[in-house]
């Protein structure tokens, strides 16, 4: 995981499909037909629509050079961003878009496990037909409310690879995790995308770094005692020396200098944030660095973490 720039982009909406009960699929090409920046399975782009910045992940083909095909849940207590999508956004409509980013990133296994709940099937799918192509089997469960509110069900019968199964809870319950993770053969992976419920089981139930999640937001806060002291923040490429004080983040401080960082879900979630680490040790509390990337330090997401040295300096 670097922090390098992503490509900022002008797409072009050429089809919005029907997928399920308020999911709409949304496929997104360049205005003048030239080829798009590669992705891998996993990757999301940071989409404006309606005054929001919202992350998205893509579900298409990755070989698919000309598209970005998105599949978005009209969640009317959301902050705004998919109600537009679904009551505004409309086929020939432009939008902007930053990216792709990949913080799920399918890693090299001999047997995957993945878990979607919901929407949580759009990353998903992309990684089942990335195992299809490269011949790896794996085993995907897929839960939502009912069959009518899951999407892709004819994409995810059209894989030949895996074991496929579907789980609506209002006629199955909720997902058997113990029979999705067992007999797995060692160094499997499991990949689990969707509500924090199930995010939350499955770190229960997976065997020690197995699991690799994503987040549609972030799990509640855990009380830390008397640790949001102030420190101090060079931002070397602006020269400009932040205070960031207890109870304000390093991208308010920032942003109250004056200085334009992008940035989105301000919970340590979608990585839009992301920034390179000169020096100083950061206190880590995203929910998207893993354990490695922690320790090593090169980067850190400045809308939640904090610093653990006398002071930080920042790519910024």
């Amino acid at each position: 995981m670097t922090a390098d720039r992503e490509h900022e982009l002008d797409l072009l909406v050429r089809r919005m499909t029907w997928e399920a009960d308020g999911v709409l699929s949304v496929d997104l090409v360049h205005p003048d037909g030239k080829p798009l920046p590669a992705w891998a399975p996993g990757a999301h782009i940071d989409l404006h629509v309606g005054g929001h910045v919202r992350q998205y992940s893509l579900c298409g083909d990755p070989a698919d050079a000309t598209t970005y095909r998105l599949g978005i849940l009209d969640e009317p207590s959301s902050r705004g961003g998919s109600r537009h999508v679904h009551t505004k956004l409309r086929p020939g409509q432009r939008v902007r878009a930053l990216g792709p980013r990949n913080h799920f990133a399918l890693e090299p296994a001999p047997f995957y496990v993945f878990l979607a709940g919901g929407i949580g099937i759009t990353p998903i799918l992309a990684m089942a037909r990335q195992a299809d192509r490269d011949g790896v089997p794996y085993r995907l469960v897929h839960g939502g409310r009912s069959r009518a509110t899951m999407a892709f069900g004819a994409e995810l019968a059209a894989l030949t690879g895996g074991e496929v199964t579907v789980v609506p809870q209002d006629e199955q319950g909720h997902i058997d995790l113990a029979a999705a993770l067992r007999d797995l053969p060692d160094d499997a992976l499991v990949y689990c995308c969707g509500p924090e419920p199930l995010l939350q089981a499955a770190e229960a139930a997976c065997p020690p770094g197995r699991l690799r999640v994503e987040r549609f937001a972030a799990p509640a806060a855990v009380a830390r005692d008397g640790d949001d002291t102030a420190f101090e923040v060079e931002c070397r490429t602006s020269g400009v020396t932040l205070t960031v004080d207890a109870g304000t983040s390093i991208l308010q401080a920032a942003e109250n200098a004056g200085l334009t960082v992008t940035s989105s879900c301000r919970d340590g979630i979608c990585g839009s944030c992301e920034t390179r680490v000169l020096s100083g040790t950061p206190d880590h509390r995203d929910h998207l660095l893993s354990e490695a990337e922690r320790a090593a330090g090169e980067t850190m997401m400045i809308c939640v973490s904090r610093c653990a040295s006398d002071r930080l300096v920042l790519d910024l």
